[in-house]
């Protein structure tokens, strides 16, 4: 059994092992693939496992021995399923392995939004703490969490997890989610969009990518929001149209952002969020602590288990 491995090095740079997977078939690994050379690659692949690089139609035509696709990660939209389906290739993803640390990067970015750790820190290595006058000082306004309201558009695993978070910092927890009933949670006040958005000091983006969902937050629902909220997006780019952001943020409409995902990653240069106001940008790293990465290694061999014994489970085509 050929195992093909087109972009290992973002799940793998060297902390994990491969040794599950290499005791499944012979396993080839390249840390990157460009599109252009997906076919070359894998060409006498049973098994291909992508992270990020597309597997489009064509590719999936022309690899005859490919019998199964694996995705590094939840999202699916890089591999052409429908395509995978005419050929009865089943494509798996891994839905749950970084629920925790999603929620954690969610209140980081929050706590630096709100307490401004970094730049202080930054304040105190250029001197500034040592020529001030007083015993201590701040740049920006210290804000407490306690008795604020999270909203949280998109409840399901990593939303509840980010709202017991916020709970345990005595935040009010709102939740916009057609899928869930408005008595299923103690505590959790499920609320229509636009309450939320009107409603919440902090707006946090946990839902999937779809047609309803892309750029969904626009200048139209910013708009709604007060002047001293921040929105917090650990989920797609696409959630976001980045102009209107910028755009806001630069004008004072809201008081800051934390963005871990953008439209195009890594975003061109000509980004108008790398330059906005009181934005905080990670280069998409909520998913990757090396306990998330952990998890995720080990249901990717699963999967390949479960196929190679006819009960293929996490199948999204």
């Amino acid at each position: 059994m050929k195992i093909v491995i087109l972009d290992g090095y973002t799940l793998n740079p060297g902390d994990l092992s491969w040794a599950e997977l290499e005791e499944l078939g012979d396993c080839q690994i390249f840390n990157r693939t460009p599109p252009a050379l997906v076919v070359q690659r894998a060409i006498d692949a049973d098994i291909l496992l992508t992270n990020k690089t597309p597997v489009s139609r064509r590719a999936i035509l022309q690899l005859r021995n490919l019998k199964y696709i694996g995705i590094l990660a939840t999202g699916y939209n890089i591999v052409d399923v429908e395509a995978a389906r005419e050929k009865n290739i089943p494509v798996t993803n891994v839905p749950t392995y970084g629920t925790h640390s999603v929620a954690q990067m969610t209140m980081a970015l929050i706590l630096e939004l709100t307490q401004h750790a970094g730049l202080h820190t930054d304040m105190v290595r250029k001197g500034h703490w040592s020529i001030s006058k007083d015993w201590c000082f701040w740049q920006q306004p210290l804000i407490e969490l306690d008795g604020l309201t999270l909203g949280i558009i998109g409840y399901g695993r990593i939303g509840q997890a980010t709202g017991r978070v916020a709970t345990a910092f005595g935040m009010n927890v709102i939740a916009r989610d057609p899928l869930i009933p408005s008595a299923k949670y103690e505590g959790v006040r499920i609320v229509d969009l636009n309450t939320l958005l009107s409603e919440s000091d902090f707006i946090c983006l946990h839902c999937p990518l779809t047609p309803e969902t892309d750029q969904m937050i626009n200048s139209e629902k910013i708009s709604l929001m007060k002047k001293s909220a921040s929105l917090i997006n650990t989920s797609r780019g696409q959630l976001v149209n980045e102009h209107d952001l910028a755009k806001a943020l630069n004008e004072g409409r809201i008081a800051g952002a934390g963005l871990d995902v953008l439209r195009v990653e890594p975003p061109p240069p000509d980004n108008p969020l790398l330059n906005a106001k009181n934005c905080l940008i990670t280069p998409h790293i909520a998913w990757a602590t090396k306990a998330a990465r952990i998890r995720l290694m080990k249901v990717v061999v699963e999967n390949i288990k479960a196929f190679l014994n006819d009960k293929p489970q996490n199948v999204v085509n």
